[in-house]
């Protein structure tokens, strides 16, 4: 995995980052989601190191072999908020205060409030199988509750960490003939780590709560993405059969809006890989 790359670990002042990184171009950032780590991106990143990109994959803070601050009781230490700021503290340490920005699943919701706090840094944004959280929640339907329930278990107390740490292997489902054996190794190591857990729970208590409010004071506020934003998402997943066209959505967010579909489920990086290269590199090189 990730031949011809550099590994390192960037302290960003309340969390410690692993991240990957190489090529040599315009740098863009690629955030993955849950339960991944930047692994799942093993065989885009080649191909946009191939297109002329400088590739970052961090492990966001509290995944895979990232680590930050104690969870808080305002979940604000795994907010989106928190998290968007360590990922441009890792970019000015790598030397690249503007850059283009992926991102997938939570990955998404992170560069989702990386835009918005930070526009000055983001050339263009790519969102995969996202919307805005508060736009679930605003539409919250039986087929809603019933597909992404976990959003709402993951919220609890104390429940889910003893349910998922009684046998992480059954809970976090893989496939490493679909993964990557690699990807599929480093998946499940972080996974059986009940830290790791931990974290990737309070990204989800963070949705339910803090974030909610700051999308929500962004709406009152009136602000928007202002650079250009791909939509993408997973045509065998259930976010257009849920929402319709997501890009209807996505426009009374961002100015500047474009996307399409993918033959994939939800796991794209994974599973159609070729053709997310393809969209990002026309994209991100436009």
């Amino acid at each position: 995995m990730f031949e011809g790359f550099a590994t390192r670990y960037i302290e960003t002042g309340e969390a410690s980052v692993f991240v990957r990184y190489g090529g040599d171009g315009p740098p863009v950032v690629l955030l993955h989601g849950h339960p991944r780590t930047s692994a799942t991106w093993h065989r885009v990143a080649p191909l946009l190191v191939e297109r002329g990109f400088t590739v970052v994959c961090p492990d966001l803070r509290g995944y895979g072999r990232s680590r930050g601050p104690a969870p808080t009781s305002d979940h604000s230490a795994h907010s989106k908020r928190a998290v968007a700021a360590d990922v441009v503290a890792v970019m000015r340490a790598l030397g690249h205060e503007r850059f283009a920005l992926v991102g997938h699943d939570r990955g998404a919701a992170v560069a989702f409030r990386l835009v918005l706090d930070h526009p000055e840094t983001v050339e263009r944004v790519a969102l995969i199988d996202c919307l805005p959280i508060s736009e679930h929640l605003a539409r919250i339907t039986p087929e809603f509750a019933t597909q992404w329930w976990h959003w709402f278990f993951f919220a609890q107390p104390d429940t889910p960490e003893r349910v998922i740490n009684a046998d992480p292997d059954a809970w976090y489902r893989g496939d490493p003939r679909v993964m990557g054996r690699e990807n599929h190794d480093e998946f499940r190591e972080a996974t059986r780590d009940p830290e790791v857990v931990r974290a990737m729970l309070e990204d989800y208590r963070a949705g339910l709560t803090v974030d909610r409010r700051h999308e929500e004071e962004d709406r009152a506020a009136g602000t928007r993405v202002r650079c250009p934003a791909l939509i993408l998402w997973s045509l065998r997943d259930d976010l257009e059969q849920l929402y319709g066209d997501p890009l209807r959505i996505w426009r009374d967010w961002a100015t500047d809006v474009r996307g399409h579909g993918i033959d994939s489920g939800h796991h794209v990086a994974e599973e159609a890989p070729q053709d997310l290269a393809a969209a990002l590199g026309d994209f991100l090189r436009a």
